[in-house]
C-alpha cells in the first residue's frame, strides 16, 4: 500500500515564473506536482497552498501557519513535503524543528535554485528526492533535503547564491543521499517517538546584531532597547571589541532588571563559539554569564530563541537551562 504524503507550497523559486519585474511565485501547489508525474508511483500525493511567497518575506506568523497545517492533518498523512524558496529555507527548517518535535513521521522541506518549469533545473530532482525520503520508513523529525543531501533541519546553512548544491549541513554529518533515486542513509536515525510534540508560537522581538570593526557603541542601545531578545554576533570564537565593552556591560545590567535575553554566537560557520579562549571574551563570560551558542547554526539560534522566549512561564533561568538541551541535534557541546 503507498504511503500517503502531504505536500505544503509556500512559494519560492521553485514556484516563480519569470516577469518583466523579475522573478515572482505563481505556481501552485497544483501545477509544481505536474511536472514530477513519476512520483504517483512511489506515493499518494495530496497539496496544500499555504501561502506563495518569495521566501525574503518569510515571517514567524507563516511558521506558525505551517506547523498548524501540519498539526492539523499529522493523522490523516504519513509524512510532509515542504516546498520553500531558498534564501530563509534554513531558518524555517530550524524553526519547525523546535515547533514540532519528537516527530516519528518526516517533515521535509526542499526548494530549487531554478523554478520547475524551466528547461534546466534542480526543482525536479530536489522534489522527487524530498518524495523518496519520505516514504522510507526510516525518516522521521524535520530535516532538509537538496541537491541529493539529506540535512538535519537545524544544521543547514545556505551557503552558495546560485549552484544548486547550496546548503551544508554545519558541524554536523549529512544523515544520508540520495543517489539514482535510491536512499543511502549514512546515520542510523534514533528510535521513534510515539508521538510528536506541537507549538504555534515564535517570540517576534528577537534581533541579531553582527559585529564590525569599529562598531558604534550607539548601535548597542538601540537594539537592546526595542527588543527581548537578542543575539550578538562575534568575530572568531567570540568577544566583546574594547570600544564598546563599557556600552555593553551597561545594558548588559539593564537586561538583568528586564528580564532580557542575550546570546553569544559566531561569524564563522563551522566549529563554533568559545568565549573562555581569549581575553576579550573569557572575562564578559565569566562577570556576565553569558548564554552561548556553541556549535550551533545562527538559524537555530535564532529560532530557538524565539520559540524559548514564546513559552509561558519562561524567566531567563529556566531559558537558559532549556537553550542548552539538544532538540533535533542542534547542540552537540557546551563548556
Amino acid at each position: 500500500m503507498k504511503k500517503k504524503i502531504l505536500m505544503l507550497a509556500t512559494g519560492g523559486t521553485i514556484a516563480s515564473k519569470q516577469t518583466t519585474a523579475g522573478m515572482i511565485p505563481e505556481l501552485s501547489s497544483e501545477d509544481i506536482l505536474l511536472h514530477i508525474p513519476q512520483v504517483s508511483e512511489i506515493c499518494e500525493v495530496s497539496t496544500y497552498q499555504v501561502c506563495n511567497i518569495d521566501s525574503t518575506n518569510m515571517t514567524p506568523e507563516h511558521w506558525m501557519l505551517m506547523s498548524k497545517t501540519i498539526e492539523k492533518y499529522y493523522d490523516q498523512y504519513d509524512g510532509f513535503v515542504i516546498c520553500h524558496g531558498t534564501d530563509t529555507l534554513a531558518y524555517t527548517a530550524a524553526a519547525l524543528s523546535y515547533m514540532v518535535q519528537h516527530s516519528p513521521k518526516p517533515i521535509v522541506i526542499t526548494g530549487a535554485q531554478r523554478p520547475i518549469d524551466t528547461d534546466v533545473t534542480d526543482a525536479k530532482t530536489n522534489l522527487l528526492d524530498s518524495f523518496i525520503y519520505a516514504i522510507d520508513p526510516d525518516s522521521q523529525d524535520v530535516n532538509i533535503v537538496f541537491d541529493g543531501k539529506v540535512i538535519i533541519g537545524t544544521r543547514a546553512k545556505k551557503v552558495r547564491a546560485k549552484s544548486y548544491n547550496a546548503f551544508e549541513s554545519i558541524n554536523f554529518p549529512y544523515t544520508a543521499v540520495i543517489q539514482d533515486q535510491k536512499l543511502i542513509r549514512y546515520l542510523t536515525p534514533g528510535q521513534k517517538a510515539k508521538e510528536p510534540e506541537f507549538f504555534h508560537e515564535m517570540k517576534k522581538s528577537v534581533c541579531l546584531l553582527k559585529l564590525n570593526p569599529g562598531i558604534k557603541p550607539e548601535m548597542l542601545s538601540f537594539v537592546f532597547d526595542h527588543h527581548d531578545g537578542i543575539i550578538i554576533e562575534s568575530f572568531g570564537v567570540g568577544g566583546i571589541p574594547e570600544n564598546i565593552l563599557e556600552e555593553f556591560y551597561y545594558q548588559m545590567e539593564k537586561c538583568d532588571q528586564q528580564n532580557k535575553c542575550v546570546v553569544m554566537a559566531t561569524q564563522v560557520a563551522n566549529e563554533g563559539s568559545n568565549m573562555t579562549i581569549y581575553e576579550v571574551g573569557k572575562r564578559v563570560k565569566k562577570e556576565l554569564d553569558l548564554m552561548e551558542a556553541y556549535d550551533m547554526t545562527l538559524e537555530a539560534t535564532i529560532a530557538k530563541l524565539m520559540w524559548l522566549m514564546s513559552r509561558p512561564g519562561m524567566n531567563p533561568e529556566r531559558i537558559r537551562s532549556e537553550f542548552y538541551r539538544k532538540i533535533n541535534h542542534d547542540i552537540l557541546y557546551k563548556l
